[in-house]
């Protein structure tokens, strides 16, 4: 049976069409035609006019619902973080884990490896942000966590995890050759983050070989005239590089410079957490942020549609662009060939949203979902 998506705008690889029909059968995109040319026997479904957009990826969250997978792993906090960012229209996503004890990591790890069983597909493994951190940088992450790394300790964490760690955050300036080295070999994102580095130390490392940056301006030294630091090494060398468009963690003014030096690179996550007092990590929502038990800014209450509203309403950035910012340069990054797009031999994992950016469905791998409790 194909199925046939009419009545949208068609967001796509930085374009707008109207008229057009997504055309989908075991779970691939099989052509996008007029939509006059609907195959007669086709399921169609129509979308009386709202947008149509690749499904969102996030790179980078904690925990949703309550549960927060990186302060409490368990294959429950993946469920809830999977069905609750599918109702949200994200189809892909890196579950995230601070810098904490190695206990914690490793149990993480193995709630992953038992996840991978019953997820639905758009758990797509973990990022570890830590504990390899530069402590003059940490931000929220517990100072008497973070250690310098031993390639016995990541080989040993990245065996155990057979293939289910799929990016990490490091400090680059603080760890040996011989670490990132390794971790570039084992085909593992490596982002700089929470790091410190010198102008000239960027320069050195950033795409030789790490590949990426972690949420911008937040955690990293900021930009002087006579010590320019580690941002303009960012915007020269353009790495991928993540933000926080919650205007919380960055205004809209430095999320419109990022957006003029980085381009392509710049993408979207959202940082999110959830309440929690369970952990080393205790997240108190106060207004729309998330602040530890100090005061300290922890994570964002973002949703990925929110975060592009915002670069849209806030930023002044084109929607198709936003999109891109959430779905096609994150799957870039992550090498996901498949995804990012709405064009034939690309994976069917879709979302569709109204005007008042509100989703109204998630298709994921050619199904059309209801939302879920």
């Amino acid at each position: 049976m194909i199925t046939a998506l009419h009545n949208h705008k068609l967001i796509s690889n930085g374009t707008i069409a109207t008229g057009k029909a997504v055309l989908i059968q075991n779970g691939t995109i099989i052509d996008v035609i007029d939509d006059t040319a609907i195959p007669a026997d086709a399921e169609k479904h129509n979308f009386h006019g709202s947008f149509l957009a690749p499904g969102f990826i996030d790179l980078q969250i904690y925990g949703s619902g309550g549960l927060l997978f990186a302060g409490t792993p368990s294959v429950e906090a993946l469920e809830r973080l999977e069905n609750d960012l599918l109702n949200q229209g994200t189809t892909g996503v890196f579950a995230t884990i601070g810098t904490n004890t190695n206990e914690i990591v490793e149990a993480g790890i193995e709630a992953a490896k038992a996840f991978r069983k019953k997820a639905r597909g758009a758990f797509w493994g973990l990022h570890l942000e830590g504990p390899y951190l530069n402590a003059a940088k940490k931000g929220a992450h517990p100072e008497k966590y973070i250690k310098k790394a031993t390639l016995a300790e990541v080989k040993g964490w990245v065996e155990q995890a057979e293939g289910e760690i799929k990016m990490i955050t490091i400090a680059p300036e603080l760890q040996d050759q011989e670490v990132i080295d390794y971790l570039y070999n084992a085909g593992i994102i490596i982002s700089s983050g929470h790091s410190n580095a010198t102008y000239a130390e960027g320069k050195a490392f950033l795409n030789k070989p790490i590949p990426a940056v972690t949420h911008l301006f937040n955690a990293m030294p900021q930009m002087h005239h006579r010590e320019p630091g580690y941002i303009p090494a960012i915007f020269e060398e353009k790495p991928y590089t993540s933000i926080v468009a919650d205007g919380n963690h960055v205004d809209w003014p430095m999320i419109r410079l990022a957006k003029r030096e980085l381009g392509d690179k710049l993408f979207l996550i959202t940082d999110a957490v959830t309440s929690t007092t369970e952990g080393a990590y205790h997240h108190r929502l106060v207004g729309d942020k998330y602040v530890m038990p100090d005061g300290t800014l922890s994570g964002s209450s973002l949703t990925m549609l929110k975060a592009v509203e915002n670069c849209v309403k806030q930023v002044g950035i084109d929607l198709v662009e936003a999109i891109n910012m959430a779905s096609l340069y994150p799957a870039q990054l992550a090498k996901q060939t498949k995804k990012g797009k709405i064009e034939k031999g690309f994976d069917a994992d879709m979302v569709v949203f109204n005007a008042d950016f509100e989703v109204e469905v998630t298709i994921l791998n050619g199904h059309l979902l209801t939302k879920t409790t």
